[in-house]
């Protein structure tokens, strides 16, 4: 099952690699760019983790939050998350409960897809972002909808 524009955000709480617990529930009122990633210290997925890192300040200028998700195990996540100077959440996913509900799985292969989610702030999927190889286009995606929705509301 794919999640698209409309659909509401399937609910997940997962512990995130700072150990506390984050849940859809928690961002209610506030935007949420949810975006999935394949492998931690991959050198497409580093970059975009460092693009949403270095402009996690005007994305919450923005309105919204970040929370990166992986099927990385817990401690690799953790490190990632030191190694890079994350300062949002990431999810390590490694039973791959989140990645299967919002259908990022690749079929045949045991990694998610590169898809970026931007959840609205009663908890619909606003936008869906999806560029395997361009990784630059996530943020530039995320932020040009951030700027648009500022813009009109």
């Amino acid at each position: 099952m794919t999640i698209e524009v409309g659909d509401r955000a399937p609910e997940f709480s997962a512990r995130a690699s700072d150990g506390k617990m984050v849940s859809l529930a928690a961002f209610r009122g506030r935007y949420l760019v949810l975006y999935f990633y394949p492998k931690a210290f991959t050198p497409g997925c580093t970059k975009e983790a460092r693009r949403f890192r270095d402009n996690h300040v005007e994305i919450r200028e923005l309105g919204a939050e970040v929370v990166g998700v992986s099927i990385d195990e817990p401690t690799v996540q953790c490190e990632f998350a030191a190694r890079q100077q994350i300062a949002f959440p990431l999810i390590p996913d490694n039973d791959r409960a989140v990645s299967t509900a919002y259908g990022v799985m690749r079929r045949f292969l045991p990694i998610t897809k590169r898809v970026t989610f931007v959840i609205d702030p009663d908890g619909k999927v606003a936008a869906r972002f999806e560029h395997e190889l361009q990784v630059n286009k996530h943020l530039d995606n995320v932020l040009r909808f951030l700027r648009d929705a500022k813009t009109t509301a």
